[in-house]
């Protein structure tokens, strides 16, 4: 445990995917990390993305707020009871915070989407 963030274990066969997908980001996580995350533009919160956890890799992780945020396409539509499933799995295994938002939310309102995340981290870090 570092800085009391808890070490979460992944697979490590997942490094490689993982890192594949940072390269091959779609337009809407591409615009939510420049936009709001990358250098700690969200205040003093870091995010990874593209993040080997357990059996997983979700789109962002802030280790310090244990939040992950994921950007769902046109796919998630069709797999809604496997992603339900591994955001139970993050929940109860690890205590993460799992927060979605649709492409659709991200190209087409991004400073409401920022809003939604801000307003939902004040919620929950202790001032």
């Amino acid at each position: 445990m570092k800085n009391n963030i808890p070490y979460i274990p992944y697979d490590k066969n997942l490094v490689s995917r993982a890192r594949e997908l940072r390269k091959e980001t779609t337009e809407a996580e591409k615009i939510f990390w420049e936009t709001i995350l990358k250098n700690k533009k969200l205040a003093e919160f870091k995010f990874t993305r593209q993040k080997p956890l357990d059996n997983f890799i979700v789109d962002f992780y802030c280790a310090s707020l244990g939040l992950v945020v994921e950007i769902d396409g046109g796919i998630h539509d069709f797999q809604k009871e496997r992603d339900k499933e591994r955001d139970n799995l993050l929940k109860q295994k690890f205590g993460l915070r799992i927060l979605r938002y649709r492409n659709e939310e991200v190209l087409e309102n991004m400073e409401r989407v920022k809003e939604d995340l801000i307003k939902r981290i004040k919620k929950t870090t202790p001032p």
